[in-house]
């Protein structure tokens, strides 16, 4: 009987052989966690289509800001339901607004934390595009300045990071551009330099109420179908003063990860998404998964793709299960 004479096995043989030898590890500090933060106060209601997250009034929202620092996970990403829309989305640079009220309750609790905040328009329009229209066309160079004012308020506000989520062309200099010249010279930016039209974002919308009311965001998120488009999108990103790029979706977009982290210098961010989530939660739901299984293999799926930050609803959970 001929027997191996290479046993790939040896190096699976034990829990402690196999930490030994691993290649990619997950720990909390990949982690940022996102916050939907809304009007009033004393207020957390459970947003149905992302189970175990929640939307919380500025105030609530530093107590679950707090769980994730207590955890280990050293970011959150905070996203803005307002008071009021209207055509320019002009309550997105409110200093009133929610975003910016939880940013300075959080940074006056917790100020070793890393408050991200993410620029966009399309909770703020009434019409719910990202910029502002000409008829039913966003106007690229009209947006700009408005995004710009909205991340020199969140700077203001004392938030450590910008995240435009976008997709103008040019708005990484806007904001890089304004910023500085405010004095906010030390406020990083992470750009949503590689954003799909995905279908996976539907319970986002649902959860941050931003979903179009007519047409849809073809015309400035990138085709699914496209890789090499990234990298172009990276190129500009980064020579308009981006700090970290990020890649949205995560999961079925794993080979742009890749690509994007063999071609940049700089930290590489994944959005793991929320019907990436979603669907998660409602396989292990019925039982047809296991949850805790399912979603560190996901995660670490993310960190072994190229992923040096990881943007995730199961953030919480991820980091209790890690620890």
């Amino acid at each position: 009987m001929t027997t191996p004479t290479i046993r790939p096995r040896r190096l699976r043989v034990s829990a402690g052989v196999r930490n030994m030898v691993r290649e990619n590890h997950l720990s909390p500090a990949d982690l940022v966690y996102p916050l939907f933060v809304i009007p009033g106060t004393k207020v957390k209601h459970e947003i149905p289509s992302l189970p175990g997250n929640y939307h919380f009034s500025p105030d609530m929202a530093v107590a679950a800001a707090r769980e994730a620092y207590d955890l280990g996970i050293p970011a959150v990403l905070v996203f803005g339901l307002p008071e009021y829309k209207d055509e320019e989305g002009s309550s997105a640079w409110d200093a009133n607004s929610p975003v910016q009220a939880a940013v300075r309750a959080i940074k006056a609790a917790m100020p070793d934390l890393v408050v991200i905040t993410d620029v966009c328009l399309c909770q703020y329009t009434n019409h719910g595009h990202c910029g502002v229209l000409k008829g039913e066309t966003v106007e690229n160079d009209a947006t700009l300045p408005l995004l710009a004012k909205v991340a020199v308020s969140h700077a203001a506000a004392g938030a450590d990071m910008i995240a435009p989520s976008d997709m103008m062309d040019g708005r990484v200099k806007a904001i890089r551009t304004a910023l500085d010249q405010h004095g906010y010279s030390h406020v990083s930016v992470m750009s949503y330099a590689v954003k799909y039209a995905s279908a996976y974002y539907g319970p986002f919308r649902d959860a941050a109420d931003s979903a179009p009311q007519f047409g849809d965001r073809h015309s400035y998120q990138m085709d699914p179908a496209n890789a090499r488009e990234a990298l172009r999108e990276v190129e500009l990103d980064i020579a308009e003063g981006a700090d970290i790029v990020m890649v949205k979706p995560a999961l079925a977009y794993l080979d742009i990860v890749r690509t994007v982290k063999d071609h940049t210098q700089l930290p590489v961010a994944a959005y793991n998404v929320s019907g990436e989530f979603a669907m998660i939660k409602a396989a292990a739901a019925q039982g047809w998964i296991d949850e805790k299984r399912t979603v560190l293999e996901t995660l670490i799926g993310m960190k072994r793709a190229g992923a040096d930050i990881i943007i995730t609803y199961h953030a919480l959970d991820a980091a209790r299960w890690l620890k």
